[in-house]
């Protein structure tokens, strides 16, 4: 009888775990936010063009399947978090995650991708103590590329996750406006940065935060290893961000762009943050106002640039 009993209890057990697996994955789209924004709005998961949608809700079930044949297997968490995040389910990654560090909580690269997640629904605090915790673990390892869940036009993995710890590190820092703390990742971001893409995200990070210190000097010395030359895969934004900082580029130039390029509102809300935030520190606050109220107008606000603005915006309601 008591084996009998034992053996029950191993299969709710199991059966359990399996259902929990399946939730998460067959989870409809509710009333219920996946955020609440710093300026008290709520966001929904965005609508998707259908191919975008059903390619995405493809390759989510592909990952669901591996997770569930092995939930414990740290490349299969990381993914099948990814994937849900992809549908802007964050919540739902997030638990994948927090489940995964139960199994694996000395994970840098679970905690790279929690903090991260944590920066999308606006809870900096917990971003900052993942991504610590992820640097002081992943302190004196091997670079190690990460590859990408949307490729850029190359199919070319081009960071780390070692950078990527850095570099959303200080992006958490910065949203809180703690420039001092943001200043510190972003210049260990620099160093780790190792091709022309990932150099000019980190300059221009680095140069904004130099900037809201008052270092003007510091800033501006980033500005000579950017050339006008250099070819961007991925990260044009942040390039053209820096050719406005180099006088290459006007302010009212990286306003413009294609709304028929599908990721046109991820364009405007950052380069439009870009130019926000250079008027703001170069004293024109209400045409950084305006221009960070505008940005808000899209519908990505998932993007950092959105997030950068939406913390301006409170900052000052403060």
């Amino acid at each position: 009888m008591n084996r009998f009993i034992v053996l029950v209890l191993l299969i709710v057990v199991f059966s359990c775990r399996e259902d929990k697996t399946d939730k998460i994955a067959t989870l409809q789209k509710t009333d219920q936010p996946e955020a609440v924004s710093l300026l008290g709005k709520a966001l929904h998961p965005r609508k998707l063009s259908a191919t975008t949608e059903a390619d995405y809700k493809k390759k989510l079930e592909d990952t669901r399947l591996m997770y569930k044949a092995n939930n414990k297997e740290e490349t299969n968490i990381i993914w099948y978090g990814r994937r849900l995040a992809y549908l802007d389910r964050y919540i739902d990654a997030i638990n994948v995650y927090t489940n995964g560090l139960e199994i694996h909580p000395n994970s840098w690269r679970i905690l790279r991708h929690r903090g991260h997640r944590y920066i999308t629904i606006r809870k900096f605090d917990r971003a900052i103590a993942d991504l610590s915790r992820a640097a002081s673990l992943a302190a004196g390892t091997e670079p190690e590329i990460e590859p990408d869940g949307i490729p850029n036009k190359q199919n070319q993995p081009l960071s780390t996750v070692q950078w990527n710890i850095y570099y959303h590190l200080g992006l958490a820092y910065y949203l809180q406006g703690d420039f001092e703390n943001a200043k510190s990742a972003y210049l260990t971001c620099l160093e780790l940065s190792d091709n022309p893409d990932i150099l000019v995200a980190s300059t221009d990070w680095l140069y904004m935060t130099y900037r809201r210190l008052g270092e003007i000097n510091a800033a501006e010395a980033l500005l000579p290893r950017i050339s006008k030359d250099m070819e961007m895969i991925e990260n044009d934004s942040y390039f053209n961000r820096i050719m406005m900082y180099k006088g290459l580029l006007s302010p009212d130039d990286l306003l413009l762009y294609d709304e028929a390029i599908s990721d046109g509102s991820l364009v405007f809300a950052t380069q439009g943050y870009g130019v926000g935030n250079w008027h703001f520190y170069n004293g024109d606050t209400t045409r950084a106002i305006e221009i960070f109220n505008k940005v808000l107008e899209s519908d990505y606000w998932p993007a950092f640039g959105y997030i950068a603005a939406e913390a301006e915006l409170a900052r000052m309601e403060d």
